[in-house]
């Protein structure tokens, strides 16, 4: 089978890795791809965004399967095209991929189908945002309704810091188009955690549990981030948990799509938070989480690739995974000042010493290699430094080994990742 990945992040090289694993595979590309992407599939210089491109060079390259890693081509529209083309794409259509591209919607969904989630309000305009928000009191959250690469979402502790995120979005600007209309929400307390399925339009199959560290800071301080790390699976997610996940949230929001005439198929990823009154939902993404994936795809017995094209067939009803018993968890480096403004260019040495570490492996999120054949930063996130153990306790004591052997001043990472577990 002739399969392209499409993306360049630490989630897409997670991807590539499992893929390129499979017996089924004969030849993997990469859309664009990354430094570290490029020893496990073959590299093309296309954006994720030029559909057109995308489309064209999958025609012409015979591929059969493509897996849609980042959320921003889903939104434009990339699997509908490609099944035009009889290609198989697996990530939900334009329609359905409005369930991340829309807070607003997602919120609307659950009020029509009854799905737990925090109580909530819709804005264009400042002042009956502001209202809201006096009426309710703090802490809130203010969301940009649209795409904001993980960094819409504002836990405002105070109502005057509320108040000035909404003039900051809606006035200011601040997330653009994104935050041209905004959610107010209520600030649910609870221990978060990412739930993930294979969906194929109809039945969905959960995978194993995970959970991420949002905060870009120890301890969960500071800004919100595309994610600092993750491990699997997630002690907080019980067997129990599961079933109320797929019973009240998952299979009706599956139902619910298929009524509005929106069919969902890919992998959903909802992020939960687990309350005293039960699991609720926090926001759905369409793609595996980033960089839950890589913890996921470490983890993973089965061969990925089946499960896929029985999610893109609608055949996922009898299907199953198996997973290691071993724990795994992943750090991410990131350049110093993300998730602010931040420098690139910094060249990273000590890759091949980290992955000599028993049991880690590096995933490249941001990396190129410049004229000389070094390894250079080239975005916020930049590293996965990934590790299994018998426990969660030895994967973050691996994982921090392989850190230490990375030669990178212009990088930094949380120095906690695990510490809910552990």
């Amino acid at each position: 089978m002739r399969v392209l990945v499409v993306g360049g992040g630490g989630r897409e090289h997670a991807l590539c890795w499992t893929i390129s694993g499979s017996p089924l595979v004969e030849k993997l590309w990469c859309a664009p791809g990354n430094a570290g992407i490029a020893q496990d599939a073959h590299c093309v210089d296309i954006s994720p965004e030029d559909v057109d491109a995308l489309v064209r060079f999958s025609l012409e390259n015979k591929v059969e399967l493509v897996v849609i890693g980042p959320e921003a081509p889903l939104v434009l529209g990339l699997s509908d095209r490609l099944r035009e083309k009889g290609i198989r794409a697996f990530g939900p259509s334009a329609d359905a991929a409005i369930l991340e591209g829309s807070k607003g919607y997602m919120k609307d969904l659950c009020t029509r189908y009854n799905i737990p989630t925090a109580s909530y309000g819709r804005f264009t305009e400042p002042a009956p945002a502001k209202a809201f928000i006096e009426d309710r009191g703090a802490p809130i959250v203010v969301k940009a309704d649209g795409l904001a690469a993980g960094k819409g979402v504002i836990i405002c502790e105070t109502v005057d810091q509320a108040h000035q995120v909404v003039d900051e979005m809606l006035i200011g600007g601040a997330f653009g188009e994104a935050g041209a209309e905004i959610v107010v929400e209520e600030f649910m307390e609870g221990v978060e955690a990412s739930f993930f399925a294979l969906v194929d339009g109809e039945n969905a199959l959960p995978l194993a549990s995970a959970q991420d560290h949002k905060r870009v800071g120890d301890g969960d301080t500071g800004p919100n981030t595309g994610g600092m790390g993750a491990y699997s699976p997630a002690p907080v997610v019980t067997d129990e948990i599961v079933d109320i996940v797929m019973e009240k949230i998952v299979l009706p929001t599956v139902a619910g799509m298929k009524a509005d005439g929106k069919p969902y198929q890919g992998v959903l990823y909802a992020g939960l938070m687990l309350t005293d009154d039960g699991p609720k939902l926090v926001e759905y993404n369409v793609r595996f989480g980033d960089p839950e994936c890589q913890v996921l795809m470490t983890r993973l017995m089965s061969d990925l690739v089946p499960a896929l094209i029985a999610a893109c067939d609608g055949e996922l009803k009898d299907f199953d995974l198996r997973w290691f018993d071993e724990a795994a968890l992943t750090v991410v480096m990131a350049s110093n000042g993300y998730p602010r403004s931040y420098e690139k260019g910094t060249i990273i040495g000590g890759l091949d010493k980290a992955g000599k570490i028993a049991g880690a492996l590096i995933f490249h999120a941001g990396t190129s290699t410049n004229e000389t054949g070094e390894t250079v930063a080239t975005g916020g996130r930049v590293l996965n430094v990934t590790a299994n153990g018998d426990s969660i306790a030895q994967a973050q004591e691996r994982a921090y080994k392989a850190v230490e052997r990375i030669d990178w001043p212009g990088g930094f990472c949380r120095r906690d990742i695990g510490w809910q577990a552990i």
